[in-house]
């Protein structure tokens, strides 16, 4: 057998450092001629920005000359702001002087009507951003802050509400551009050109080899005397002087890089990711496989005897916290024989291997086999150690008609999610909260929604009122639990039967999110006699009551809890940044660790923000939520540009880089497309992407074999070098030798 290493490296790297402003003085230009609308406030802007400079150590020029576009001048300042500009107001020779001030490494700051300028100038468009449309009568507006790490925001609240002009823009910037702050059109009338639920006012970007900012706000003379405002234009001019590192790469799909890990899955269903890198994924058909960062292989651990019938099988993984110590990793599967069942049990990994035989039973969830369907699976740990495990309400949901199934004729209880869900007896339908046992079993922790001794009650639910909360995660910093739960079938809206098939995202505390009486924004159904009615009122959801003859729990449930996001098929006007889907996946709060030297995490940009995917779309979310994580901020794409199919699982890992699994194009599974992907962010230059093959790959010795790199790359279009290790002490720095 041979081995050889191959290594590609870029051919040259050129680093532009920042300036210090602890090391150096710098000066700025205040540039604010108008060939069209001139603002009132611009004096009050010249002031401010003088005062700010004052401050802040740096020197400010202000001129209306446009002369003083010329190479010699502009080389004095390290950034050029364009203070509510209007119209054409350079000339070719002034344009073409400022063009090479920003490929040359200068900076721009545009404030207000500076997008109101030079529209037929192309390249200054792109600099901007974007042209200015249309405003409004002045009034009063909420902005939400999206970056919570930008010099220019990061003193802002999540929702500001502030008094000025807003502009419509003539196109969205988003994705061209990282979006610092946008409007949320809710709180205003934004009149003519209005942008809806994407409405950018802040950003910036790095350009032509310069750095860009730009803001729309500032249209009042008092703006110039608000200290957040200022704050906001400091932060821009700073970074725009390199005076002040930022990121305005962030959120930019070309930041990112998605690698493959493991392309040759079956059903893949979750995953998690021990502190030495290596991955853990699980197959529906009980396969436990590693993939390993050090080879990139891909080992089985262990292989479960599971039954796979209707939606049972290996479900969830997920790795103690203390892992690294003591090798434990928790597995929830359907055991194949026996009573029905779905069994939480603990294992112990050594080396790559699990030890089967040393199986520990944490928690047993009794299930029906008869028919299907929803199993959950889902598992996270708070930072307390104590394991959260999601379970769906284990009933058919095919002869409902796509609403509630309520069936409570007898021998129809495995058609009635009244026995499970809306039980409070029953762990199915909920998410649990245990503390699992070293020795085996668990401890109930304090603060779950029954306290323990409750009569007909659970003390393991810590919610309860869910369909099939397929996929869960958290906020390790706040010990929040994010909850997605799939909704029925129903393509309309019936007013004797109940909503049209809505889908949630929850913020979830301990609580009854209402299934199977309503859903959603607490949108109720209707109590029904099957088989074929007649249809009855529909249920309170501020004080459902459970009388199905299939209940073992109490009878007065606690009232349901409207979604924090809900959906149907055709989308909802209340959040129209999804539109319609119908399998959402919920997933973790990005935390960002500053100590971290991964060169893959995720940026601070991200810190906060929940991950959410929607499987029937093939996209990525970002879920913004307050600082308390108690209310929902905005929604945004994720990585628009990037190719998803299905996703299905994600988690960070302790890398700060993004795990996750998908699911492949196909709905039932085995698809030649499903993979385990890793996607790490790329601040500056990517690394080349390495490819080697050899021909012959073995025979006796002596044997010469030649080697190939095609296909190997550098993803940023740089030339690169080779350097090939043989493992015998020869050495090659050729693209395709032979040894």
């Amino acid at each position: 057998m041979l081995a050889a290493i191959l290594v590609a490296a870029p051919a040259a790297t050129a680093v532009v450092p920042a300036a210090d402003p602890r090391a150096q003085a710098y000066s700025v230009l205040v540039f604010s001629k108008t060939a069209g609308f001139r603002h009132d406030s611009i004096p009050d802007g010249i002031a401010a920005i003088q005062q700010l400079g004052t401050a802040n150590g740096f020197t400010v020029v202000a001129t209306e000359d446009a002369a003083n576009f010329n190479d010699a001048n502009l080389a004095q300042f390290a950034a050029v702001i364009w203070l509510s500009t209007t119209g054409d107001v350079l000339d070719a020779t002034q344009q073409a002087a400022f063009e090479r001030y920003i490929r040359a490494g200068g900076g721009y700051v545009g404030i207000h009507a500076a997008s109101d300028t030079e529209y037929d100038w192309a390249w200054y468009g792109q600099l901007v951003g974007a042209y200015f449309a249309a405003h409004p009568a002045n009034q009063q507006a909420t902005i939400k802050v999206e970056d919570p790490a930008h010099p220019s925001t990061a003193n802002l609240p999540a929702q500001w509400s502030r008094f000025d002009e807003w502009y419509n823009f003539r196109a969205n910037p988003r994705g061209q551009v990282h979006v610092l702050a946008s409007l949320d059109e809710t709180s205003y009338a934004p009149g003519t050109g209005a942008m809806g639920a994407d409405h950018p006012t802040a950003w910036c970007h790095d350009f032509d080899g310069g750095r860009a900012w730009y803001t729309g706000i500032g249209h009042t003379r008092e703006s110039y005397a608000e200290p957040q405002f200022l704050a906001h234009i400091l932060g821009g001019i700073q970074t725009s002087s390199g005076a002040v590192d930022a990121d305005c790469t962030a959120s930019q799909t070309a930041s990112f890089e998605k690698v493959t890990l493991d392309s040759n899955t079956n059903n893949p269903m979750e995953l998690d990711i021990a502190p030495d890198g290596r991955v853990f994924y699980v197959e529906r058909d009980g396969r436990v496989q590693i993939v390993k960062p050090d080879t990139g292989q891909t080992v089985t651990a262990a292989d479960l005897n599971v039954t796979t019938g209707n939606e049972d099988g290996l479900l969830g993984i997920r790795l103690d916290p203390n892992f690294a110590s003591n090798g434990w990793v928790y597995l929830y599967y359907s055991p194949n024989g026996g009573a029905p069942r779905n069994l939480l049990s603990r294992f112990t990994v050594t080396g790559d291997t699990i030890n089967l035989a040393g199986e520990s039973l944490v928690l047993q969830v009794d299930t029906q086999r008869n028919t299907c369907c929803h199993a959950g699976g889902s598992m996270v740990f708070d930072s307390a150690g104590n394991l959260f495990l999601s379970t769906g309400d284990n009933t058919n949901p095919f002869e409902s008609s796509g609403f509630a199934p309520l069936d409570e004729r007898a021998g129809r209880q495995d058609y009635d999610a009244q026995r499970t869900s809306a039980n409070t007896n029953d762990l199915r339908g909920k998410v649990l909260r245990i503390d699992p046992s070293d020795g085996g079993g668990y401890t109930v922790p304090a603060g779950n929604l029954f306290a323990q001794g409750t009569a007909m009650t659970r003390p393991e639910i810590y919610a309860m009122g869910f369909r099939n909360p397929f996929r869960i995660g958290i906020d390790k910093q706040t010990n929040t639990l994010l909850v997605a739960d799939y909704g029925p079938d129903a393509q309309a809206a019936d007013p004797n039967r109940g909503p049209e098939g809505t889908v949630e995202w929850n913020i979830v505390t301990p609580g009854n999110y209402g299934w199977p009486y309503c859903h959603g924004g607490n949108y109720a159904f209707n109590d029904y006699q099957f088989p074929s009615g007649p249809s009855g009122a529909k249920f309170d959801c501020a004080a459902p009551v459970n009388n199905s003859p299939n209940n073992t729990g109490l009878t007065n449930l606690p009232p349901a809890i409207a979604a924090t996001v809900d959906y149907d098929y055709s989308g909802n006007p209340r959040f129209p940044e999804i539109g319609g889907g119908g399998a959402p996946m919920g997933g973790p709060v990005y935390r960002y660790n500053a100590a971290s030297t991964s060169d893959r995490k995720w940026p601070a940009y991200f810190d906060g923000k929940a991950m959410f995917g929607e499987w029937n779309q093939n996209k990525m979310y970002t879920m913004q939520v307050s600082n308390d994580v108690r209310s929902l901020v905005d929604i945004n794409n994720l990585l628009s540009g990037m190719t998803f199919i299905r996703p299905m699982d994600f988690e960070f890992g302790p890398d700060g880089a993004l795990y996750i699994i998908e699911w492949g194009s196909g709905f039932g599974g085995n698809n030649d497309d499903s993979g385990v992907y890793r996607i790490d962010y790329i601040a500056g230059e990517r690394a080349p992407i390495a490819v080697a093959t050899a021909n012959p790959v073995s025979g006796p010795a002596p044997l010469t074999v030649a080697f190939s790199s095609e296909g190997s790359r550098d993803p940023d279009g740089q030339a690169i070098t080779f350097s090939w290790a043989f493992g015998d002490g020869q050495t090659s720095t050729e693209a395709n030798p032979t040894h």
